[in-house]
């Protein structure tokens, strides 16, 4: 009788514990497809922006394509989840054998743009007299496909030979792709805090300080955010395949990362409306926009013509 009163409650028990895990579940993905619904909308505001509507610059073309790489970001996470809701079970197996790799390409491209803006950024403050003068016109087209051309052999070769084309997880091949990958993502990861570092104490100390500019402030808001919600996302990528850690915390890592991605248009039209009073000037979102990329201190008037940075470099 006590046999079987202990099991009775166990299995009560674990029940419990699956219905309250599987309502946590549920209010993650509700939760993440809100997050990903504003931040599609944030950065196809971006895309049509910068794509059609403003004069394109060296550091606009890298807002540019992190906006692409966002946008890729949050429509397969956004799939995923109305996936997960739905319990289509078939065609969970199919997104998480094919289309799993397209994750992994935005987040890879993502991290690299963030890096190539920040390191840019750095070196138009360091050396600004050989960046005004003898960079390279359309540097910051060149990079981001090659960083676009680079994303996507690291994302294809991984899907290859550890998941869409090789059943086998422990494929001779797939521990040295995910060495390369990581060391790659860790690379970026370096390049990224060291320049912001560079970049913030050239800025903020010493005697020759340089008065902090929008744009400073939309890149150093963005590198902070990608460290608070997007780098959880790679850290736990490379425990959970290598060491197969911490599975129960992916959702909510997903739910950070697309918090980062839909961040991203937000600190771009906070930053350019920042300040700044509505009645004397025309608020648009180009304006604004406009604003949070402007490379000159702050203008004595509202209304004053704004200067977008690197407008002497033309197209990126």
């Amino acid at each position: 009788m006590d046999m079987t009163v202990t099991t009775w409650e166990t299995e009560l028990t674990t029940t419990n514990e699956s219905d309250e895990y599987y309502t946590e579940n549920i209010i993650l993905e509700l939760l993440n497809v809100f997050v990903v619904l504003v931040g599609l909308a944030g950065n196809v505001v971006v895309l049509w922006l910068l794509g059609f509507r403003m004069r394109r610059n060296a550091f606009s073309v890298y807002i540019l394509n992190l906006a692409g790489a966002d946008f890729l970001f949050l429509c397969y996470q956004f799939m995923h989840s109305i996936v997960l809701l739905f319990h289509f079970h078939f065609v969970v197996k199919v997104i998480g054998t094919y289309v799993s790799p397209v994750s992994n390409f935005a987040y890879i491209s993502g991290l690299s743009f963030l890096s190539a803006i920040s390191i840019e950024r750095c070196m138009s403050v360091l050396w600004p007299i050989w960046y005004r003068c003898h960079r390279p016109r359309h540097m910051s087209t060149v990079m981001c496909a090659l960083l676009w051309a680079l994303s996507l052999l690291l994302s294809i070769l991984e899907g290859n030979y550890c998941g869409f084309l090789v059943r086998n997880m422990h494929h001779v091949w797939c521990p040295v792709l995910d060495f390369i990958t990581v060391s790659w993502l860790v690379l970026l990861f370096v390049l990224l805090s060291g320049s912001s570092l560079a970049l913030m104490t050239r800025l903020l100390c010493g005697s020759h300080r340089l008065p902090p500019t929008r744009l400073y402030m939309t890149v150093m808001l963005t590198m902070l955010v990608f460290l608070l919600c997007g780098l959880p996302f790679g850290i736990h990528w490379f425990l959970l395949y290598w060491f197969d850690a911490f599975p129960h915390l992916s959702q909510f890592v997903v739910l950070l990362s697309s918090v980062n991605s839909c961040a991203n248009p937000i600190i771009y039209f906070f930053v350019g409306s920042f300040r700044q009073r509505w009645w004397k000037w025309r608020h648009t979102l180009r304006l604004v926009l406009q604003r949070a990329l402007q490379d000159t201190p702050e203008a004595d008037e509202p209304g004053e013509t704004l200067a977008m940075s690197g407008s002497s470099l033309g197209q990126g």
